[in-house]
């Protein structure tokens, strides 16, 4: 058995969880999403909580259990809080600049890059060398963010670069002298 499957989803207020069928949907006052669950798998509410159980025990049932109920979980706290992840440049003259739902940056290329907000993800730039990428599906948050951060990986002789905040880069000690 799952030790993680086998734990419920407690619903937090203001959260409302419906299943039909294969597919479980919530609402919260962030947004609503809704996931679709393998067969082997069957989703019940009861008494403020989301369970998750298998009906079948070949590999793939097993293997999804704790899978499903980590998807059910992220959503549930998506829809009710949000995720968000903070990415950091640095680099001497790197900056961003948030132009209405898109960044433009300037990281060393001879070409500013600019890049779109996806339907759900929100960008803020509290200052031109911190972006924060938010929204209510937490696989979508950390692709952007992931997608972004590739524009400009840190390098790692001086650092620079786009990263996550509070990320190691590891520094090579270079080229050095006789």
């Amino acid at each position: 058995m799952s030790r993680i499957g086998k734990q419920p989803v407690i619903i937090p207020n203001g959260v409302e969880a419906k299943v039909s069928g294969q597919t479980l949907s919530c609402k919260g006052s962030k947004g609503s999403l809704e996931v679709t669950v393998k067969d082997g798998i069957s989703v019940a509410v009861q008494d403020n909580a989301i369970v998750v159980d298998r009906t079948a025990e070949d590999k793939l049932s097993r293997a999804m259990h704790g899978t499903t109920r980590a998807l059910i979980q992220n959503m549930v706290q998506g829809v009710s809080a949000g995720f968000m992840k903070q990415l950091e440049i640095q680099g001497v003259g790197y900056r961003v600049q948030q132009q209405g739902s898109k960044l433009v940056f300037n990281i060393g290329f001879c070409h500013t890059v600019e890049v779109d907000a996806p339907e759900g993800i929100t960008f803020n730039c509290p200052d031109q060398t911190h972006i924060d990428v938010s929204g209510i599906d937490r696989q979508l948050v950390g692709q952007v963010a992931a997608n972004i951060r590739a524009i400009r990986k840190p390098e790692p002789y001086k650092g620079k670069g786009i990263r996550y905040v509070g990320e190691q880069v590891r520094r090579k000690a270079g080229k050095s002298g006789k």
